[in-house]
C-alpha cells in the first residue's frame, strides 16, 4: 500500500460550466467538479468514490447532485450476502443455453445502459506536470514548514474490515489461473452449504413421492388394504441458499458447443496481455459503441478509447494482505473461443471492487453481457475476500433513480445508496421512497448529522508549489497576495480531511 512518500497529485477544475448529459441528452444540464489525476494511490481513490467521486480515465468527477438534471448517488453491494433474483437466474440459464447448445436467444434487447463515458465533462486539458513531479520534490522541505503550522496527519490507517465472512464456502468456487483466466472447481466431497444436511432433492423425486401418497390415501377411502409401502418422511430441506458460484458454474456446462473464458488483464501499467490483446479489446469498444450509443464510425477513435477505458491514475499496488494480483486498475476479458467478446473495465481497491465500464460485441446484445458481467464481477469480489477479509464491497458506479433505465443497478441486493450530505450509506430500500418524490433527497434521516470528515483548516490542505509538498499555509505565505483560497477550500471540502492531508494539489 501507499507509504509516506507516496502521493497523489491533482489538478482541481471547479464546476461552474454545464456540459452535455450522457443520460437525458441536455447539453448543459449536467454539472460536477471535476480534477485531473496525474497518478493517485489506491486509497485515496477508494476515501473518493467513498465521497462521491468516480472517475473517467485520469479524470475524476463528482456531480454536483442538487444542480445537475440528473443526480447520480453512488451504489454499492454487500458481495458477501449477494443472492441472484429469479432475473438473474434466468441470464445465467440464457448463457448456459447458449454455450452448450450454441443457440443465441431470438428475442433482442438494448441490455443494460452503462454509464456513460465522462467525455464532455473534462472541461479543459490538465497543465503539462511531469509524472514524476512528486519524486523530486523536496519532501524534507516539509519538516521545515510543519514546524510553523499546525500538525501535518500521516497517511491514515488503512480501512478496517467492513463485514465478517460469509459462513458458507461456496462448491465450485471461480479460481484465478496463472494466465489470467477464471475456472471453475470441482465440489470437494461432503463440503457444502451444511455437510451435516441432507442434500436437496429432484424435484421429479418429490412428484413421485407425492404421487404415491395420493395413491395410498385413494386405496385407504375405497377401503382396500394398501401394498403401497408408505412413503419416506421427506428430509428437512437446509435454509441456505446455493450460492452465486454454483449459479455460475452451472452456466459453464463440460462438452459444450462453445466455450467461454474470463481472464484478468492489469490495465495500468500495461502487462504483457493487455498489450497483446488491445488491437482486438478496441475493434470490440468500436462496434459496441456505434451499435449500442450510435456513434458515428470515425468517433471511438483509438486514443479516446485509451483514454477514457484504458488509462488509469491508479499505479500497481500491493499489500501482503491484499489480493494476489495486487490493486489497481483492470480488464475482464470474456473470451469466447478464442476471441474477444466483452470486457468489463474494473478496480480493484482496498474494500472493494469498483465496476468502471463494460462494452460487448453488438452481436451478442441479446445475452444481457451488463448482468452476466455483474454477476462474474459480484463473484470475483467474493474471491478476492478470501484473499483480502476487508474487500467486501461491489461497486456499481452511480444510481439515477429519475432515469428509468438506470434503475437496474438497484437490483443487486442488498445495496446501499450514499448520502450526498453526510456521506454516510443507507440501504436502497431506505432510499427509493425520498427518490420518488424528489429527484435529490438526502438519505439520512438525522437533522443533526453533518459531514463527519470536512476539513475545517484550509491550511492543513497539501500543495505542490515548485516542486516542492508543503500545507496551504506556507503556500499562501510564499505566494502572498494569492486568490485562490476559496478555490482550495471548495476542493478541500469536497474531497474531505482525510484526502485533503494526503493529495497534493498542483499550483503553478
Amino acid at each position: 500500500m501507499a507509504g509516506n512518500t507516496s502521493y497523489t497529485i491533482v489538478e482541481y477544475f471547479g464546476g461552474d460550466d454545464g456540459y452535455r448529459c450522457g443520460y437525458c441528452k441536455n447539453e448543459t444540464g449536467n454539472f460536477s467538479h471535476g480534477m485531473w489525476s496525474h497518478t493517485m494511490t489506491v486509497q485515496d481513490y477508494q476515501d473518493l468514490i467513498d465521497r462521491g467521486w468516480r472517475r473517467s480515465g485520469k479524470y475524476v468527477y463528482k456531480p454536483i447532485m442538487k444542480k445537475t438534471c440528473c443526480p447520480q448517488y453512488t451504489i454499492r453491494c454487500h458481495a458477501l450476502k449477494f443472492q441472484p433474483s429469479k432475473s438473474h437466474k434466468k441470464v445465467l440459464k440464457k448463457i448456459s443455453k447458449f454455450i452448450s447448445k450454441g443457440e443465441l436467444p431470438k428475442e433482442q434487447t438494448d441490455g443494460e445502459p452503462m454509464d456513460s463515458v465522462c467525455e464532455e465533462a473534462s472541461p479543459r486539458e490538465p497543465s503539462k506536470v511531469c509524472h514524476s513531479e512528486a519524486k523530486c520534490a523536496a519532501i524534507t522541505d516539509i519538516q521545515r514548514e510543519v514546524a510553523e503550522c499546525p500538525a501535518i496527519t500521516e497517511v491514515q490507517k488503512e480501512v478496517a474490515a467492513a463485514a465478517p465472512a460469509a459462513s458458507e464456502t461456496s462448491g465450485k468456487d471461480p479460481v484465478l489461473v496463472p494466465d489470467g483466466r477464471t475456472v471453475a472447481t470441482a465440489p470437494k466431497p461432503g463440503v457444502g452449504a451444511d455437510a451435516s444436511r441432507p442434500p436437496c432433492r429432484k424435484a421429479k423425486d418429490l412428484r413421485k413421492e407425492r404421487r404415491l401418497q395420493k395413491e395410498q390415501m385413494r386405496h385407504d377411502t375405497d377401503g382396500v388394504s394398501s401394498i403401497v409401502s408408505p412413503a419416506p418422511p421427506a428430509p428437512t430441506q437446509t435454509n441456505q441458499p446455493k450460492p452465486l458460484e454454483d449459479f455460475i458454474s452451472e452456466s459453464l456446462p463440460d462438452n459444450s458447443s462453445h466455450g467461454l473464458e474470463v481472464r484478468l488483464v492489469r490495465s495500468n501499467p500495461p502487462s504483457p496481455q493487455f498489450k497483446a490483446s488491445f488491437d482486438a479489446s478496441y475493434q470490440v469498444y468500436k462496434l459496441y459503441q456505434m451499435a449500442i450509443h450510435k456513434d458515428p464510425p470515425d468517433k471511438p477513435t483509438e486514443s479516446q478509447f485509451r483514454r477514457f477505458l484504458c488509462d488509469s491514475p491508479l499505479e500497481a499496488e500491493y499489500s501482503p494482505d491484499g489480493p494476489e494480483m495486487g490493486y489497481g486498475s483492470f480488464h475482464q476479458q470474456y473470451w469466447l473461443d478464442g476471441r474477444i467478446v466483452a470486457v468489463g473495465v474494473i478496480d480493484i481497491l482496498p474494500t472493494c471492487v469498483s465496476s468502471v465500464y463494460l462494452y460487448y460485441h453488438p452481436d451478442f446484445a441479446s445475452l444481457s453481457l451488463g448482468s452476466y458481467s455483474a454477476l462474474r464481477e459480484i463473484a470475483f469480489t467474493r474471491q478476492l475476500h478470501k484473499q483480502s477479509p476487508k474487500l467486501s464491497y461491489y461497486y456499481l458506479g452511480f444510481y439515477i433513480h429519475s432515469c428509468p433505465k438506470m434503475r437496474y443497478k438497484g437490483q443487486y441486493r442488498p445495496s446501499d445508496l450514499l448520502c450526498p450530505e453526510t456521506f454516510v450509506w443507507v440501504p436502497i430500500e431506505r432510499c427509493v421512497p425520498l427518490l420518488e418524490n424528489s429527484r435529490y433527497a438526502r438519505f439520512n434521516q438525522d437533522p443533526d448529522a453533518g459531514d463527519a470528515r470536512v476539513l475545517k483548516d484550509v491550511g492543513r490542505a497539501l500543495v505542490l508549489y515548485r516542486r516542492t509538498v508543503m500545507p496551504y499555509a506556507a503556500y499562501s505565505r510564499k505566494r502572498k497576495g494569492s486568490s485562490d483560497e476559496a478555490e482550495v477550500q471548495q476542493y478541500a471540502g469536497l474531497v474531505g480531511q482525510d484526502c485533503a492531508e494526503r493529495i497534493l494539489l498542483y499550483r503553478n
